[in-house]
């Protein structure tokens, strides 16, 4: 038997307190990776977005509107390949009130130019594009309410009210799922034009926010820097940015909660270094008498140290591997299967970093190294007549 496995032996001795333990060395590393998983969920649409995309939205703030004519200036500079615009509906399902989802009215014959990441798998643009009240639906969209092609589905809007005796309603023409971490599978497409030709005269031609694709992705910054000037002298100024710093713009409003989640998922790991603290300081404290009588054959204090140090690494080490295995049918597959189905537009794509199952195994590893400090310290010094006293 070897020093390593006669020290990691010792954890057999105390069968209850150590499984606690270490169930609660995975309860707390399931909860790091699910704060972790929810933050790399939350800013993927920043990390992941398209290098070649720019948005040019109003300059004051993004619920204002830009006069439709823009587009065609937009499309004439040099350095755009393809361009198209949207407006946010704010559309909901009569009878699912409580079912949020992003309902825009877009360019159909060119904003799956733009976003060619949005893969059709039922019916198609054609049909899309020739039928004026036609819609495309995400597929996770239509599984969540029960949609499927060729339904005709009525929406309410508080922006955009229907006409008197009329309602907005819509065919599904197509359904699309997404090859991009970053786009969302429950957003419901329709005409920009089926809304324009309803609305008042005082609001018509007029959309939310134009996405531009340029044609050199090392320039896109340049690109949204002379889009805005184009604009600078007209009364509705703009303000173009790369995806990347629109999504993070949106993050902004965010930034404390992001932060709070940061530092929650940091006093997790503590907590959980003073759990495997508090076990091996007990542990210690019951073989007082055992640390003696080996002091007293031969073993010098370092390897008393060493007897501590290894149980606890080995107990942290055992409760990380735990707490993720648990971690994928729990936060991936539970919380991330609702999430992506009923908050789409926040968490696309839920699924746990592989950089961070790499940093909560060796966290948990490190912190039980340091958990075990002080007593692996308090063990070594031990005196061997006053650790025999103890047992007489």
């Amino acid at each position: 038997m070897t020093f390593a496995s006669l020290a990691a032996r010792n954890l057999l001795r105390n069968k209850v307190r150590t499984s606690l333990t270490i169930l609660g060395v995975a309860v707390a590393i399931i909860t790091f990776l699910m704060l972790r998983t929810v933050i790399s969920a939350w800013t993927g649409a920043a990390d992941f977005a398209a290098k070649d995309r720019v948005v040019s939205r109003h300059k004051v703030t993004f619920v204002m509107q830009l006069p439709k004519r823009y587009i065609d200036k937009i499309r004439e500079q040099p350095d755009v390949r393809e361009a198209t615009w949207a407006n946010w509906f704010g559309g909901r399902s009569p009878g699912n009130e409580r079912e949020f989802f992003a309902s825009l009215a877009v360019d159909a014959k060119t904003y799956f130019k733009v976003y060619d990441e949005l893969s059709i798998t039922e019916g198609s643009l054609a049909e899309f594009e020739a039928d004026r009240t036609g819609a495309v639906v995400g597929d996770v969209l239509c599984k969540k309410l029960g949609w499927k092609l060729g339904d005709t589905v009525t929406l309410e809007s508080g922006i955009y009210p229907a006409p008197p005796d009329s309602a907005w309603t819509f065919t599904i023409r197509a359904v699309y799922t997404t090859t991009s971490r970053t786009a969302d599978r429950s957003t419901f497409l329709f005409h920009w034009e089926y809304m324009n030709d309803t609305l008042p005269q005082v609001r018509k031609d007029e959309i939310g926010w134009v996405v531009s694709r340029v044609k050199d992705p090392t320039r896109t910054a340049d690109v949204g820097i002379a889009l805005d000037k184009i604009f600078d002298v007209e009364d509705t100024q703009t303000l173009s940015q790369d995806e990347a710093s629109f999504n993070t713009s949106f993050l902004a409003g965010f930034s404390m909660v992001l932060s709070a989640i940061d530092l929650v998922s940091v006093a997790i790991l503590l907590i959980m270094a003073m759990v495997i603290g508090n076990t091996i300081a007990m542990g210690v404290r019951e073989r007082t008498g055992e640390y003696g009588a080996m002091r007293a054959i031969g073993f010098l204090p370092k390897h008393i140290a060493g007897f501590v140090v290894i149980e606890a690494v080995v107990l942290s080490f055992l409760g990380g591997l735990v707490g993720l295995m648990l971690s994928y049918p729990i936060v991936e597959k539970g919380l991330g299967g609702f999430l992506e189905q009923n908050m789409g537009g926040m968490f696309p794509f839920f699924r746990i970093p592989i950089s961070m199952v790499v940093v909560a195994l060796l966290a948990s590893m490190l912190l039980g190294l340091i958990a075990s400090i002080i007593p692996a310290w308090l063990a070594a010094k031990i005196r061997v007549t006053d650790a025999l006293r103890r047992v007489v």
